[in-house]
């Protein structure tokens, strides 16, 4: 039998400029996400969407979040197979297609790692290891579209020769 996690946010809009929605400009997308015990996140539509650009917009997050599983993921199954990480940084990106109607979807996320891993002998395996990390993500095996990804691994220090 699987075993269950629950997860809870609490989002509240705070973009009420006085009249409420009684049309598309009188209001500001500007919403803020509540989870127990932690900051609050300043969020807002895309500025595409009229959204104020210094606050996290929902497709921003959706990439974070496939961003970060992934590291989590990838970091566990490097810690699992002998593969000594010390560094880790990606540039994630993700496409979203907009339709006629106004409504979208993702057509694809591509994470681009960049690991340093402790020893030259590493590198080929921690490549290969971004694609059980994909695998195993939920975030990854939850969404429709595909998660790319284009690591780039490096040794720590460089072997003499």
């Amino acid at each position: 039998m699987p075993h269950l996690h629950h997860y809870k946010a609490t989002t509240k809009w705070v973009g009420n400029r006085g009249p409420g929605t009684v049309d598309y400009k009188a209001y500001d997308r500007n919403h803020d996400i509540s989870i127990d015990g932690k900051p609050v996140l300043m969020c807002s539509s895309d500025p595409s969407f009229r959204g104020d650009r210094t606050r996290h917009n929902p497709e921003e997050l959706l990439v974070a979040s496939l961003s970060g599983c992934h590291m989590l993921w990838f970091l566990h199954l490097c810690a699992a197979n002998g593969v000594v990480v010390t560094e880790y940084f990606d540039e994630a990106g993700g496409v979203m297609e907009e339709q006629q109607d106004g409504s979208g979807y993702f057509t694809e996320v591509t994470l681009r790692p960049r690991v340093t891993v402790a020893e030259k002998s590493m590198i080929e395996k921690a490549n290969a290891l971004h694609h059980q990390a994909n695998k195993m993500c939920f975030i990854a095996s939850s969404v429709r579209f595909p998660v790319k990804h284009q690591p780039i691994a490096i040794a720590a220090v460089s072997e003499k020769i």
